[in-house]
């Protein structure tokens, strides 16, 4: 069975969450079953292992879990994106709208430096404005993104379309 189809197949949807209308994919699951997930992992770092990455950015709270772990088998720093208000540190901010919202995410001022190459990670890729507040935060820095990961895609919302860096690759294992 293709690791694509064991990731369908252990996600589940959870209707009407986080309001009426949108059918949530739920990747907890994923978090149970350690060979699936050490086998996303792998993809991730079979994938990059060959590119220079100075840092892993895991955006809040899913893509932590998965880039972490990444950010250790490629002996590469980590750094968080997190919601405002959540990091003690001087940070620099950035505005976006989710598909059921809006908020706004941070990161540490002295998470990157000038020039440096950095790899974001988060679970899914919707309609992209998570993925595009994360690399405005990485530019503002100026970091260079070289690519963005997910464990899945909701194609329909065209987030992909819509990342304003058309530079950045854009990967992820799963595709609804």
């Amino acid at each position: 069975m293709s690791l694509e189809l064991k990731i369908k197949n252990t996600i589940r949807d959870v209707i009407n969450f986080p309001s009426k209308g949108i059918v949530f994919k739920d990747i907890t699951p994923v978090f149970k079953n350690i060979f699936l997930f050490n086998e996303i992992i792998d993809v991730f770092v079979a994938k990059y292992k060959n590119i220079k990455i100075d840092k892993i950015a895991g955006i809040e709270s899913r893509g932590f879990v998965f880039g972490m772990p990444l950010a250790v088998k490629m002996n590469i720093p980590f750094i968080l994106i997190r919601k405002r208000g959540k990091l003690p540190a001087e940070t620099v901010e950035a505005n976006y709208s989710l598909e059921y919202g809006a908020t706004t995410i941070e990161m540490h001022k002295d998470a990157v430096s000038k020039s440096e190459n950095v790899l974001i990670v988060d679970d899914l890729l919707a309609t992209g404005g998570t993925v595009n507040a994360a690399i405005e935060l990485i530019e503002i820095l100026k970091g260079n993104v070289i690519a963005a990961v997910f464990v899945s895609e909701l194609l329909f919302l065209k987030g992909r379309e819509k990342i304003k860096n058309k530079k950045i690759e854009i990967f992820s294992i799963v595709k609804y």
